[in-house]
Order: structure tokens, then C-alpha cells, then sequence
């Protein structure tokens, strides 16, 4: 009696142990970012990024501010339509995007005016705004020093998400940890820089 009661402890003690490291892993999964339409948001396929209430009207795309090239990043209204762009993680061969994960963005439409590359990335071109702007013309891959300001992250925001600069993949601190939320000239420019208030934002299937 005492011999069958101790190997039933010990089958159940050993399953205990075994699967403890499985929940460990699901629950450090990071989740995945879901279009507007609820399906899983992926690498190989065009997205605009679009406000993050319904009718989704408006969305992210570039302009001429301030100089010729590269263009900024701006959030344009329903006139001023998105463009289609891609998403791009550190780790190429995740086939999902994740929150909390470094990623490139860049549009699909490598004709939008100028020579520079459409990646994102972070560059102050107005010394007389103290804020960091969203342009273009940043590298795809390669992290390190070099594409420091070419980084970006989806985090989950109230009832959608949020764009954050803020790399894993390398940091020294030469920008700070910061949302992206929009900057508002006095000639209507929305671009997108860091900010204390974050622009709130949805993925559209392209």
C-alpha cells in the first residue's frame, strides 16, 4: 500500500515538474498584433496604418516638410490617403508580428519622390522644434549603432496599439525611450515624432 501510494505521488510530482516550463514558455509568449479585421498581422503583407477609432479615415503617410529630402512621416486626413507599407521584425523569421518587438517599417512604394530609402527612422531636421521627427531614408536590418534611429515597436493602447521607440536590439541613449504621437505645425503639418502623447493606431489590410 504505502510502495503503490508513493509511485502515485511520484507520477504525480514528475507531471507537475514537466510541464511547468510549457506554461512558463505560453505565458511569456509575446502576443501577436491583429488587423482590423482580426486577423494575425504579418511580415509579407502590405498594411496602412490607420487611426485608431472607427472609420479608420485618414492614416500615416509622407510629406515634404521643411525641406525636399528625405520626406517626413505625417498622418494625413481623409484627402491625404495612407500608403501601403511593410513590417519588418529583428528576427526575419518570425512570420507574425509581435508587440514588443524591434521592427523596421517602410513603405512598399519606393517611388514616393526622393532617392532615400522609405524606412522609417528618427531625425531631428527643425533646430527650433525640441522634438525628434519620423522620417525617411533609415536601413533595413543590420541592428547596431549605425541604424540606432531606424527601430520601432507595436504596444498595445487602450482598445488598439501604439507605435514606441524604445530598441532591444541596441541602446546607448541617444534618444530617449519615448511613444510616437503626432506634432502639429501652424500650417496644419501632422508629423510624427516622439512625444509624451501617443498617436493611437490600427494595421488595414492593404
Amino acid at each position: 500500500m504505502k510502495i503503490t501510494l508513493f509511485l502515485a505521488l511520484f507520477v504525480v510530482l514528475a507531471i507537475a515538474l514537466s510541464t511547468k516550463p510549457l506554461l512558463g514558455a505560453a505565458a511569456s509568449a509575446l502576443e501577436t498584433v491583429l488587423d482590423t479585421s482580426g486577423k494575425k498581422v504579418r511580415t509579407s503583407v502590405n498594411y496602412y496604418i490607420v487611426p485608431g477609432s472607427y472609420p479608420y479615415a485618414g492614416g500615416i503617410t509622407v510629406a515634404s516638410v521643411n525641406q525636399t529630402c528625405p520626406f517626413n512621416v505625417i498622418a494625413g486626413d481623409s484627402s491625404n490617403g495612407p500608403l501601403p507599407l511593410y513590417l519588418l521584425p529583428v528576427n526575419e523569421k518570425k512570420g507574425v508580428i509581435r508587440i514588443h518587438t524591434d521592427l523596421n517599417i517602410f513603405f512598399s512604394d519606393g517611388g514616393v519622390g526622393c532617392p532615400d530609402s522609405t524606412v522609417w527612422m528618427l531625425k531631428d531636421y527643425d533646430s527650433s522644434a525640441a522634438q525628434k521627427f519620423v522620417t525617411l531614408g533609415g536601413a533595413l536590418g543590420n541592428p547596431g549603432k549605425e541604424t540606432l534611429a531606424d527601430w520601432f515597436k507595436i504596444e498595445k493602447y487602450e482598445d488598439a496599439y501604439k507605435l514606441y521607440y524604445c530598441p532591444n536590439v541596441y541602446y546607448d541613449g541617444s534618444y530617449p525611450c519615448s511613444d510616437i504621437g503626432i506634432s502639429e505645425d501652424e500650417y496644419g503639418n501632422k508629423r510624427l515624432a516622439l512625444s509624451d502623447v501617443p498617436y493611437k493606431v490600427r494595421f488595414q489590410l492593404a
